[in-house]
This record gives C-alpha cells, structure tokens and sequence, in this order.
C-alpha cells in the first residue's frame, strides 16, 4: 500500500509539472458561463444560475489585461450580477457582462471589419458564381455537386460573418440548410431552390455591406435541441412525418444560437448535425420514409449532447464521503491506541495521541488549501480539462488500492495482525514519542489521501458545497468518534473496513466515469457512444464504450479480490 501510494503520488506530480499551459485566456468558456446562468435564471433555476456566476467569478479573478478601463468594466458589472436582488435584474446585468466581455475581447483582439468583408467577398464572390452558373444548367446532378462545393467553401470561410454578427451567421446557415434539403428531396423543386438561393445570397450581400440583423431572443440551449428531438420522435411514432419534419426544421432554426457549444467541445458531433440534419429532415418528406434510420439517427444525435450538457457534478456528500471514509480509519486506529493506554493504565500518554492525531489534520488540512488555491488559479481551458480528467484518474487508481487495503483488513484475523505490527514498536519503546508518531502518521497518510481523492473532485464543484461537505464528514466524525471511544473495543472493526470498502468503490466508479468523459471532451480518448444506453451523470455513467472499459474494470478487480478473500479463508 506504501509503496502504491507512493507511485501514485509521483506519477500525480508529473502531470502536474508536465501539463501544457497556455498564457492566453479563451473567452469563449467564460460566455458558455453567462449563457448558462442566463438560461437558468430565465428557467427559474436560480441554483444552477448562481453556480455558473460562481464559476464565472472564481476563474474571472485570476484574469488580467492591458485594456484597464475595459476589464475594469467587467468587473463592475459582474459586481452586480452578484449583487442582484431578482432574476429581472440578474438577466439584465448578465446582458450588459456579455457586452462588456465582447467590447473587452474586441479592444484587445482589434479587427479591421472592413477589410475583414473584402475579404470574404474576394474569396466567396467566385463561389457564388459558381452555384449560380450551375443553377442555369437544370440540371440537378451538376446543381448537388455545385451546392456541395458551396457548402463546403462556406465552412472555411464563414469565420468573418459568426465573429461579427451571429444574426447574420443564423439566417445563413439556416437558409444553405433548406436548400440541402430541398435538393435531398425525392423530387427536388429547382425553382424553390433558386428562390432559396436568392434569399442565401441577399444575406450575403447585407453582411458585405456591413449591414446586421437583430438576433432572435429566445431560452435556446442543449436541451432546447434535444427536446425538439424527441417531439420530432414522438411524431414519428405518430405517423405525423410532415410534423417531424417541420420540428427538425426549427431544430435548424435554433442551430445557430448553440452551435458554438458543441464545435467547441465536439468538433466531429458538430459536423455530423450540420451535414446530416437537412438530409433527415428530407428523409421523413419522402413518400416513403425510413423512419427508423432517422429515429436511429436522432438517439444518436441525443446521446451525444447530453454528454456535452457536461451537469457532471460532485455534491457535498461527495465531498464528505471521502472524507468520512479516510477519517473513519485514522479514527480506528487512534481508537485502538487509546484503547491500549487504557488498559495499560497509561492513560496519561492518551494526550499525546490527541496532539499527533491534531497535528496530521492541521498539515492535511493545509494541503488542502494549497491544492485548492493551485486548482483555482489554473486558467479556464483545455489545458485545466485534460488536468482534471488524467488526475481524476489517478486518484480512482489510487482508490482502488485503498479498497483493496481496506478488504484485505476485513476479517478479525487480519485486523488484529495488522494491530499488532502497529503497536509493537510503539510498547516496547515506551516512547511518548513513539504514540504520537503512530497518530500523527495515521492521520496524515489518510489526509494526504483524501487530498489527492479531492484533486478528482474539486474542480467540479462548487467550493461552498466543498466546504459544506468537509464540515458535515468533520461533525459526523466527531459524534461517531465519541461513541466508538465509548463503547472502545467491543465493536467489531472489522466491519467498518468492509463498508469502507463498498463506499470508496462506489466513488471510484463514478470518478472514472467523469475523468474518462472529461478527456473525451478534449479529445484525449477517443468517443465511442451506445446511445441505446442513458446518460447518468450523478453517478458518473456515460454510455461509451471507453467510459464502460474503465468501470468494468473496476468491477473485475472488486470481485477478484472478493474472491481472493473468500478462498483465503478455506485454505
């Protein structure tokens, strides 16, 4: 176990130091924070509102510009995002904190629009000529292959116009979706597609010019498209095709305003809604649809997004568990120690255990902080992500080997073994020293412990429930600890090892579940989906295949070493 241990922690302190970093700051994280408090507060949802709010806040604090008055403003106004009394005043600040973040963004990334849509007329004007020459032809073939090219000249292009106005950059995407599916149609309406065209190209024209338009307001998220997704099935179920459609087309609609989210963290799920959307929204307007392809399709669609919802989260229970359980056996062993002064009639040596025990958890509790304050000043990007998911891992490995400590010390034969090679050297001495090094030692190991446990945890959290969770494993401690010196040796130990065990699995289970999905999201490891499987994300269970491997791996190791145990005790 000492040895396991100290693998773990050398292995935990060269991803540590070998982690890449990156000085520049993406802003992009901290407006996916305003919209999810945004979102939340118009929901109702004040909870999730002020844990974004947190969020935003606590990696706002380590940010830092040449733009004074600009940051400055930020800051302000973020002020009284937390000051504000109701959700019509938050929504209204969180307004006025985007704006001031863009205008911040914009001041430190100048951008010369002007020739920005010179630009993009040089290089897309020929594109267009191009579509147009080959809507002459009639001929749908040559019109298809023509729009393709079209569509894909646009993805490498399109920059310029969702920079500077995502009205603009909505109403042309959604317009190039319709023409798709219009041409994908059994018996494509040339005439349409030229009026779908006309209306592409004079949005195009608008933007050249540097007109805008106003965006929609709407409460459109993740969710928004997965609940379109299942009234769409609902409406195949149905029969109603031409509903389903028509729900898929306003899935189109709203692409635009949560698009972002998804290319960010999900570049080939991205591509797969752009590409595939218009053509099952065709699908279903045949005369003969396969509706079960494109309901296979839209559960795929749904698995996926809802592992980039990322509600992956730790409550203060969680927080408290590790704590309870790497508390629960330095409490043990104090027990024990102070249970043999006892009945040695040294009770006078029974203080020194105290000041070990008290010492282990000052240091502990220090390198908490330290660990905390390392976590929070590690900026918002793919950098901190793949952190959290390799150390998140490290700390599940280092969990399976405590659970398999914990088994093998859960029978009266091996307890007492164990007792007795912890004690002797502490008797024979005579050492005051010597007691309080056993404590101190105890305690600290099972708080080092709980630090790098915390290290899986903390980051997905909010530091209150955090804190909440510390306090609460503290008090419970405190109780159980006052009646285990009461009732001293008559209960059975051993015991309290069996269900540690069963406890620290469990949170291995689902931290190797969230660190796995974490480096998916990064694109770390690969991401394999069984979207026939739900997502369940309370206990860290996200249906890929790669996330599966993890924990059934845990299971295997759990029931061999159960195993293991059984047949040590026939023999």
């Amino acid at each position: 176990m000492k040895l396991f241990s100290q693998l773990c922690s050398l292995i935990f302190c060269v991803v540590l130091f070998v982690s890449p970093t990156y000085a520049e700051t993406s802003y992009s994280d901290y407006y996916i924070s305003i919209t999810d408090a945004l979102i939340n507060t118009k929901q109702g949802n004040d909870e999730a509102a002020i844990n974004a709010i947190e969020k935003f806040s606590s990696n706002w604090a380590h940010v830092t510009s040449t733009e004074i008055e600009a940051k400055q403003a930020v800051d302000d106004i973020l002020l009284e995002v937390q000051n504000a009394s109701t959700s019509e005043e938050r929504q209204t600040a969180l307004s006025s904190l985007s704006k001031a973040l863009s205008n911040l963004e914009k001041l430190e990334n100048p951008v010369d629009k002007e020739q920005q849509r010179s630009d993009f007329k040089d290089k897309f004007s020929p594109v267009m000529e191009m579509f147009e020459e080959a809507l002459t032809s009639q001929d749908i073939s040559t019109i298809t292959q023509a729009y393709n090219e079209f569509d894909k000249k646009w993805n490498l292009y399109e920059r310029p116009i969702r920079e500077e106005s995502i009205g603009m950059y909505g109403q042309i995407e959604t317009q190039m979706s319709f023409i798709r599916i219009t041409l994908a149609s059994e018996e494509p309406d040339l005439v349409l597609v030229q009026s779908q065209y006309e209306t592409l190209k004079t949005t195009i024209e608008q933007f050249i010019a540097g007109e805008d338009v106003e965006v929609a307001q709407g409460e459109y998220s993740l969710q928004t498209l997965i609940d379109l997704m299942n009234d769409a099935e609902e409406s195949i179920d149905n029969g109603e095709f031409t509903e389903a459609s028509d729900l898929l087309k306003e899935f189109i609609i709203v692409w635009p305003n949560v698009e972002m989210e998804v290319s960010t963290r999900n570049g080939s799920l991205y591509t797969a809604i752009e590409s595939k959307m218009p053509i099952l929204v065709s699908e279903l307007l045949k005369d003969s649809p396969n509706y079960n392809s494109v309901k296979d399709q839209l559960g795929q669609f749904k698995t996926e997004i809802s592992l980039l919802q990322d509600h992956t989260s730790y409550s203060f229970w969680d927080s408290a568990l590790i704590l309870l359980r790497e508390g629960l056996e330095a409490l043990l062993i104090i027990m024990v120690l102070v249970s043999f002064l006892r009945k040695s009639n040294q009770n006078h040596m029974t203080k020194w255990i105290y000041t070990g025990a008290l010492a282990g958890v000052v240091l502990s509790i220090l390198a908490a902080v330290m660990l905390s304050a390392i976590f929070n000043s590690l900026s918002v990007n793919t950098s901190r992500e793949m952190l959290e998911g390799y150390v998140g891992l490290i700390a599940a490995a280092m969990m399976i080997g405590v659970g398999i400590w914990l088994h093998n010390k859960s029978t009266v034969k091996s307890w007492n073994a164990y007792l007795s090679k912890q004690l002797g050297n502490a008797t024979s001495k005579q050492s005051i020293f010597a007691m309080a090094m056993i404590s101190f030692l105890s305690v600290f190991r099972e708080g080092a412990e709980t630090v790098i446990f915390y290290v899986g945890v903390a980051p997905k959290m909010p530091i209150f429930d955090f804190v909440l969770g510390i306090i609460l494993a503290i008090a419970i401690l405190i109780v159980v600890g006052l009646v285990m010196f009461k009732l001293s040796l008559k209960i059975p130990v051993h015991k309290f090892f069996f269900l540690a065990t069963i406890l620290i699995y469990l949170l291995a289970f689902k931290i190797i579940g969230t660190s796995i999905h974490t480096l998916q999201l990064t694109d770390v490891i690969p991401s394999n989906v069984l979207h026939q499987l739900p997502v369940i994300s309370s206990i860290g269970f996200y249906p890929t295949i790669e996330t599966l491997i993890g924990q059934i791996l845990l299971l295997v190791i759990s029931i061999a070493v159960a195993f293991r145990q059984k047949l040590a005790k026939t023999i």
